[in-house]
């Protein structure tokens, strides 16, 4: 048997790895364009959509009104409603009143009637606390606040579709109005004067245990 040369072993070793190098890479291309042509449709790109914030909607709202602060104060003369319903089990949302004059705040539906002269809770599609401190339903004291609302005073509602409450400065009132059907939306009146600052979230005073800021139904999802 004849010897064999280290440089020709060494030469035919290198020769055997490249062309075991090269079958593998072929292989992994071979896999990824197959793996890319089965899954391309499920990894394509998709743009992700942000859902607007919960604020006053200002298509919506009466003719008098005006919305500014990015529809989250609201002035002039009638009444706006948030732009989405209360969805969720247990919702809370703050206002804070900057000026005096003629307001209401709670809840209507969505045949409530925001080009309305008359203050919310005038009928039986809204349920509202007004400046004189009573919440009004179809025209009629249903509660009253034990403490009159002034200028500069946060004022809290929850909602849980079954009973409204209210809060002032973050302490709870205990006038609870029960007795309130259907899709309901946080609404709003202005007039002589009157502004208000809705907050839906970051908050002035923390909502009670339980609850949490307006959430949009597609965002329960």
């Amino acid at each position: 048997i004849g010897l064999i040369n280290e440089s020709a072993v060494s030469a035919l070793r290198h020769s055997f790895q490249s062309v075991a190098f090269k079958s593998t890479n072929q292989s992994m291309a071979s896999c990824a364009r197959c793996f890319r042509r089965m899954y391309r449709d499920q990894f394509a790109y998709q743009p992700v959509t942000l859902a607007p914030p919960v604020q006053l909607d200002n298509a919506t709202m009466g003719q008098g009104v005006v919305l500014v602060k990015n529809g989250r104060r609201i002035c002039g003369t009638g009444a706006a409603r948030a732009n989405c319903p209360v969805s969720q089990d247990k919702a809370y949302w703050e206002v804070k009143l900057q000026s005096c004059g003629s307001w209401g705040i709670g809840l209507g539906t969505v045949r409530c009637d925001l080009e309305s002269p008359n203050n919310l809770g005038s009928d039986a599609e809204s349920w509202a606390l007004r400046d004189d401190a009573a919440i009004y339903h179809g025209n009629q004291p249903v509660a009253k606040l034990p403490d009159p609302v002034q200028e500069g005073d946060v004022i809290g509602l929850t909602y849980d579709h079954v009973t409204l409450e209210v809060f002032l400065n973050g302490k709870p009132m205990h006038t609870p109005v029960t007795g309130i059907r259907g899709t309901v939306f946080p609404t709003f009146y202005v007039d002589d004067g009157a502004i208000l600052d809705c907050a839906f979230a970051a908050f002035a005073f923390g909502p009670p245990v339980g609850f949490r800021e307006l959430i949009k139904e597609k965002q329960l999802l």
